[in-house]
């Protein structure tokens, strides 16, 4: 088996490369712990220097911290974040590598995204060309979308840096829509007069087969009960139960109507009284989106000697479903790798220094 020593014996670019991932690895940063996302945005800065030779801006955006590289207005943006899903201390080893393969929080999903496209920032035109890093990406992006949709309106491209799915770049994403259902019923003693109680769980489950309707596996629409809370004590009627939805599409139209059909949602007994909240976090990313630069992405990796990319579209959103709406994208041109939020997150080391070459070459045919 090949040794990390060994796998050092290597270009000095994949060395580097394999270095500056191990650093941001070690700097563990859950989207949750702010003090961890400002170090290791810090971190990617200081990292940025010595690569780039130029210094990257460390900005807060409503609370958060974000890494900028490059213009403020730019014709291709290279969007990435630093969050991970891992509390510190969770993940172990912190690093390991075995052969190629290299196992720690956040490697596949997506610092080794991140660092192949700061590698591929080396000799572009930093006025045309921006690299963000954002930090709160994995929990949907509740500070930094605003920011996302602005560059997203001004750039001709947002290339994203989320892993690739079986080596494929992803040229789809289904939006996703969160709702909670929220059920009144009246409480009674369930031994005594039940009858004179509304039972909040009997009525949410008749919700729950209604909204199993909704569905429509034939359009890739998923509508699915996640989290189910209901009752009080085990000798009193219900009174109150909550309901969370998970609902996805690659299709705007059928997210409009999935929340059309669960805001129109009734409770059968006629005193009961039923509530809606939520709606639609991120529009799907559709292949009206992404055709034009996946064919020219395959075009590029052909003129570099690679083998076809190939193409996927996959159930999980990212931030290029926001960028989506507005310009084009390529999404999933990050690390080849597997195991998003598992313990068995990694990525192929021999795959770093190809892909960012691919990502330089695929900026500047955007540029021409």
């Amino acid at each position: 088996m090949t040794t990390e020593s060994e796998l050092r014996q290597t270009p000095p670019m994949k060395t580097a490369m394999i270095e500056d991932l191990r650093a941001l690895i070690e700097c563990e940063s859950p989207t949750q712990d702010l003090a961890a996302c400002k170090r290791v945005v810090e971190l990617a800065a200081q990292i940025t220097t010595r690569v780039v030779g130029t210094s990257a801006e460390v900005m807060e955006v409503k609370g958060r911290p974000v890494y900028w590289l490059g213009s403020k207005n730019p014709e291709v943006a290279l969007l990435a974040h630093l969050d991970t899903v891992w509390p510190i201390g969770s993940f172990t080893p912190l690093w390991e590598v075995k052969g190629e393969i290299i196992r720690g929080p956040g490697t596949y999903d997506m610092k080794a995204g991140f660092i192949q496209a700061l590698y591929a920032m080396k000799d572009l035109d930093l006025t045309k060309v921006a690299l963000i890093g954002t930090t709160d990406e994995e929990t949907g992006s509740a500070t930094s979308r605003e920011l996302i949709e602005e560059v997203s309106k001004i750039a001709r491209a947002v290339l994203v840096l989320e892993s690739a799915i079986n080596e494929k770049v992803k040229i789809g994403r289904k939006g996703t829509s969160m709702y909670t259902i929220t059920l009144h019923g009246r409480a009674a003693h369930a031994g005594l007069e039940p009858e004179k109680g509304i039972n909040a769980t009997i009525e949410m489950a008749k919700i729950v087969e209604t909204l199993a309707t909704f569905a429509d596996p034939s359009q890739g629409t998923s509508v699915v009960p996640t989290v189910l809370r209901s009752g009080t004590t085990t000798n009193t009627v219900a009174a109150l139960a909550t309901l969370e939805v998970d609902s996805r599409s690659y299709s705007m139209k059928e997210m409009e109507r999935v929340r059309a059909s669960i805001y129109a949602l009734k409770a059968t007994h006629p005193e009961a009284k039923l509530e809606v909240t939520g709606g639609i976090n991120r529009p799907p990313l559709e292949e009206s989106a992404t055709t034009e630069l996946y064919r020219l992405a395959e075009r590029v990796a052909k003129d570099l000697g690679m083998p076809p990319l190939g193409a996927a579209s996959v159930g999980g959103a990212s931030d290029g479903n926001f960028a989506g709406q507005f310009t084009k994208v390529l999404d999933g041109l990050g690390a080849v790798g597997s195991g998003a939020h598992a313990v068995t997150e990694n990525i192929n080391a021999a795959d770093l220094e190809p892909r960012a070459r691919l990502l330089n070459a695929l900026v500047k045919a955007i540029l021409k």
